[in-house]
């Protein structure tokens, strides 16, 4: 038995939904996953007269392809859809039975209307939380264009093929037997990589909104609620909604939700904030911000949009190490999350760079599944809570280097190795390694600002305690600012002071309010 009882229960009420009869083409061996693979096929069919179950050969093997009776549907499954793939696996049994998608009208219209033929393949990690979105999205399209098919390959399954692909980061997505795309990507990201994205022309003739929100993270989302909750006219322009939450594996100090995932608290402030009259221009980068009679932001596509206060809630992002090498071998054995692409790495060494919490809790992560790790710390101790260095130390393919400075990531076509400078001696030293995981930190997305309102030394913006910024009209909250802590709870309560004051700020002006 491949489900469980508590999965199964939960699973029976999802199957009571299909609407017409779903298909499962199994290609199987005689191997352990073969054989796992054809128990939950046969519970599946079990579960449900809706499904059947038949053998052929697919073009891998371990797999099995979801589709309709007579006819193909171009979703297929290289490996076990378990973990955080199991969602993939459920929606894709619904989608292909008939069962309406929860997708917006005119991104379906998109998708619809794709010319020329695409065949995705998708490299995953059952343990990757950024991965079943592209699955989804992929599997989504597979069912609403017949032009349009999509395998999912587990690389712990594939083990062979992901290396010899150099696949070194998940999701990993070719189109066609070509690099297409590499990291976690929404359905509209994946449209607008095919050239099916916004202009400027769709921005022309809007409204200047009351409050403009730049930034779809915790904070900016809080502030548009707030804004929206005024009564006024409220528009979110983000870069990837969600922020960078969307890249956090558990949520455990969110006060009122025991534990959460990042994905599934991003869904439900995206759902939070479509509760609202609330204009979300999504994928839409920030280029220039700029005082005429009202605000101006410029974005990347040239579009303008003008707002009579705005919030700046553009978060933070990964900090790099600035080093050669890091740009050059990016998903290539550089990598950010340990959850994500450490399966990848099983069975071989690899380093992490940083001492910090984030930086021992990836080692920690890492010890468990690859050969050996190497954590460089460049401060003459860790900086992580106790707890966690007590772990560490106890761990027996760990090993620690203090005054530490990484000098440079070297290798090929992928990493084969790290120098680091020993700050006690001088001395240059070389580490051979697989895999290098930096863990030093964020650094705020301000850098599109300029001179526009003031930032600290490091780049975060300067507010005070209403979230105002030096530039009248113009307030700022979350982790693109100077509060102390990058914490979602005080990002959103800082997007709820910044949206208060932007209102206040409105209502004592001579700007007439939209309403």
């Amino acid at each position: 038995m491949i489900l469980d009882a508590q999965i199964k229960s939960q699973l029976e009420q999802y199957l009571q939904l299909l609407e017409g009869d779903v298909l499962l083409q199994v290609s199987a061996g005689s191997d352990k996953i073969s054989t796992d693979m054809v128990d939950l096929v046969e519970e599946l069919s079990a579960m449900s007269p809706r499904i059947q179950m038949e053998r052929t050969e697919l073009e891998r093997t371990p797999s099995f392809s979801v589709t309709r009776p007579g006819e193909e549907i171009g979703i297929t499954f290289a490996g076990i859809p378990l973990g955080h793939e199991f969602t993939s696996l459920v929606l894709a049994l619904l989608q292909v039975s008939g069962r309406a998608p929860k997708a917006d009208p005119k991104t379906m219209d998109q998708i619809k209307n794709l010319e020329g033929s695409y065949h995705f393949e998708s490299y995953i990690s059952l343990s990757c939380q950024n991965c079943p979105e592209v699955v989804q999205s992929l599997n989504l399209m597979s069912v609403l264009n017949p032009n349009i098919t999509h395998t999912m390959i587990d690389g712990a399954a594939f083990k062979e093929e992901v290396e010899s692909k150099d696949i070194m980061a998940v999701p990993t997505v070719f189109l066609n037997g070509e690099s297409f795309a590499s990291g976690r990507m929404s359905l509209e990201e994946l449209l607008a990589k095919l050239g099916s994205a916004p202009d400027a022309s769709e921005f022309e003739g809007k409204e200047p909104f009351d409050v403009l929100v730049v930034g779809g993270g915790p904070a900016g989302a809080s502030a548009a609620i707030y804004a929206a909750r005024k009564g006024i006219r409220t528009g979110i322009v983000a870069e990837r909604f969600g922020g960078q939450v969307m890249d956090t594996l558990s949520i455990e100090n969110f006060v009122s939700v025991k534990h959460t995932e990042g994905p599934k608290f991003a869904a439900s402030l995206e759902e939070h904030v479509k509760e609202y009259d609330i204009e979300l221009m999504n994928l839409q980068r920030a280029k220039r911000l700029e005082k005429k009679e009202l605000f101006e932001l410029e974005l990347e596509n040239g579009a303008v949009v003008k707002g009579k206060t705005v919030i700046l809630s553009t978060g933070a992002r990964w900090r790099n190490i600035g080093v050669p090498g890091e740009e050059e071998f990016k998903n290539k054995g550089v990598a950010y999350c340990p959850h994500c692409d450490g399966p990848l790495f099983a069975g071989k060494d690899v380093a992490v760079i940083g001492g910090g919490n984030s930086g021992v809790e990836a080692a920690i992560d890492l010890a468990g599944i690859t050969n050996h790790v190497t954590v460089l710390e460049y401060n003459a101790e860790l900086k992580a809570d106790s707890v966690l260095q007590d772990r560490l130390k106890s761990l027996p393919n760990v090993t620690v280097l203090t005054n530490a400075r990484t000098q440079e990531i070297t290798g090929t076509d992928k990493v084969n190795g790290l120098s680091y400078i020993d700050l006690q001696t001088g001395e240059e030293k070389h580490v051979e390694l697989s895999g290098v995981f930096v863990q030093i930190g964020l650094v705020p997305n301000t850098d599109w600002l300029g001179d526009f309102v003031e930032r600290t030394a490091h780049g975060e913006i300067v507010i005070d305690q209403r979230g105002a910024t030096n530039m009248p009209g113009v307030f700022a909250a979350g982790d693109c600012t100077n509060i102390p802590y990058k914490q979602i709870i005080i990002s959103m309560g800082s997007g709820a002071t910044a949206s208060l004051s932007a209102f206040d700020h409105l209502i004592r002006s001579d700007i007439p309010v939209l309403v």
